[in-house]
């Protein structure tokens, strides 16, 4: 259990409190602390030049990098950020709003977060960014992305900038944050509609502008850019995403260690090679990360849509978070094997 609320105060944490400014104090730490976790970083900003808030930020998220990498992209301007609850019981209710931070629960939808939004940028005159993913990638590729966000950008009626970053997820992948590697990291910041664009713009053709824009594929991007990850330990922990072996089928028995990752039960593994692929151990054939991750996914998705996606009978123990003061334990729960409703997941 990580941060726990000590009173099990289950006070639901307030998501109308109006947002304020980021602190014209902090903004220079948070700046040098950018600076110091990006250097390096190449930039590229495109139809940036002369624009002035408000306006609207999407951007990528592939790691806790793109906390700094952002702020950085975003100098001299201060921001407000949406950002989760698990944010604001880590780090404090004062610091996180001092930060210019909007509550938010994750994959829900909140009229208090679009109306706090609507403040920050008309009433702020501040930027505001936003995650769409909501979570950082597990595999390198994009997470599913929510279809409103066209909609959202022509509701608020303010120029567009997207963020794309590649090699934030290279360097600190979400299943392994306890080895860092040493990988280059190109953000680009790019104006894709004006005030004026939006208002005569569709949101179909604003969403399809803006997944095109957030859409990534690191691996990808590592073989094109001729990157070599070394590392003695580059595999640990990518069992966690890709948990069922492509050859038996069986799922949760995969192990990794060094460069190394494993089957359980057949014995098949696979080297993550220094070009970011995982090459059969027996045959040599090569197969991708996302490729293997995405066909968990399709397997998962079609098992939710034909209702055969069921649930075990195990003890679990639950936590909730009802506002920024921690997670209030309730205790040891039995799920038992009902089948989840259809349409809970995403489609790959």
């Amino acid at each position: 259990m990580g941060l726990v609320n000590k009173k099990k105060d289950m006070t639901p944490f307030d998501m109308k409190r109006r947002p304020v400014k980021q602190s014209p104090l902090l903004m220079p730490l948070y700046y040098a602390a950018a600076l110091f976790s990006t250097r390096g970083m190449k930039i590229k900003k495109i139809h940036m030049k002369g624009l002035k808030p408000p306006f609207l930020v999407y951007s990528t998220h592939q790691g806790f990098l793109d906390y700094f990498i952002v702020p950085r992209m975003l100098f001299p301007h201060r921001a407000n950020y949406v950002s989760d609850m698990e944010g604001f019981a880590a780090y404090g209710i004062g610091p996180y709003r001092a930060g210019g931070c909007i509550g938010k629960r994750r994959y829900t939808a909140d009229t208090a977060v679009i109306s706090n939004v609507k403040y920050a940028l008309n009433v702020l005159k501040q930027p505001v960014v936003i995650f769409p993913e909501s979570r950082h990638c597990d595999a390198g590729i994009t997470s599913s992305l929510p279809n409103n966000l066209g909609r959202l950008a022509k509701m608020l009626g303010v120029p567009l900038v997207i963020i794309s970053s590649h090699g934030a997820y290279l360097a600190n992948p979400f299943w392994d944050e306890e080895h860092s590697r040493k990988v280059r990291i190109e953000s680009t910041a790019e104006l894709v509609y004006t005030a004026e664009e939006i208002k005569a713009a569709e949101p179909d053709e604003i969403q399809r502008t803006v997944e095109e824009k957030l859409s990534y594929d690191e691996y990808a991007w590592q073989k094109k850019t001729g990157i070599r990850i070394g590392g003695e330990k580059r595999a640990e922990g990518l069992h966690m995403p890709l948990y069922r072996c492509v050859c038996c089928r069986s799922k949760g028995y995969m192990t990794s260690s060094g460069k190394t990752i494993r089957c359980g039960i057949c014995g098949a593994h696979w080297l993550l090679t220094e070009e970011g692929d995982l090459k059969d151990g027996t045959s040599g054939e090569l197969i991708s990360v996302p490729e293997w991750y995405m066909d968990e996914r399709k397997e998962v998705f079609e098992a939710v849509k034909n209702g055969s996606y069921a649930g075990i009978d195990v003890p679990v123990y639950v936590e909730a978070l009802p506002n920024e003061r921690g997670f209030v334990p309730l205790g040891m729960q039995i799920t038992g094997p009902k089948p989840l409703l259809h349409g809970v997941l995403a489609a790959p």
